[in-house]
């Protein structure tokens, strides 16, 4: 099997492919997804359960709902997504228990950072109300970890100016999604 890092862009090709009706990588991406999705469930699927079942299922499901696949997001985590829910469905019809821990359950086929890519989309939606600039320091300064010199320099601002802006912007989105801002000195 190839390496997790050749994975993503692979089947996300594929799948981009298989979306524009070309059969031939889409056949391509279910070959491929079926081999990682039956890995998948021969260590998570406990006995009475079959793997082989769970990997028709997981694939119909790909394929009834490749129109929701969000093509600037990676694919392997909307597939691991199916999956893992098509693994607690039959969990719960068989009312099994896994074979391991639920922490590991996020270790499908999702290449090492594809959690982080998840949380960077959602940080993205979250901020997408705010004004570009706004959205610009916040990343900068809470994100990447400039300090408030080094944000201020970079976006031609008073540190004063970006504390502000980060704070305001910090307080919408708190209002906005019910959270509080943490105050730094």
């Amino acid at each position: 099997m190839a390496a997790l890092d050749d994975i993503e862009p692979r089947l996300r090709v594929l799948m981009l492919a298989g979306l524009a009706g070309e059969a031939g990588p889409y056949r391509r991406l279910l070959d491929e997804l079926s081999g990682l999705l039956r890995a998948y469930y021969a260590r998570r699927a406990p006995p009475g359960i079959d793997a082989e079942d769970l990997v028709q299922e997981t694939l119909i499901a790909v394929h009834t709902r490749r129109a929701t696949y969000d093509a600037g997001q990676p694919f392997t985590a909307w597939a691991y997504a199916i999956a893992r829910y098509k693994l607690i469905d039959a969990l719960r019809r068989g009312r099994a228990h896994l074979r391991a821990p639920a922490e590991e359950a996020d270790a499908l086929f999702v290449p090492a950072g594809a959690e982080a890519a998840m949380a960077a989309r959602d940080l993205e939606r979250v901020m997408a109300s705010l004004p570009a600039r706004t959205r610009e320091l916040i990343r900068d300064v809470k994100v990447v970890g400039l300090s408030t010199r080094e944000a201020a320099q970079k976006h031609g601002m008073s540190e004063t100016a970006v504390k502000v802006a980060v704070h305001r912007g910090l307080k919408s989105l708190g209002g906005k999604y019910g959270g509080s801002i943490a105050h730094e000195d």
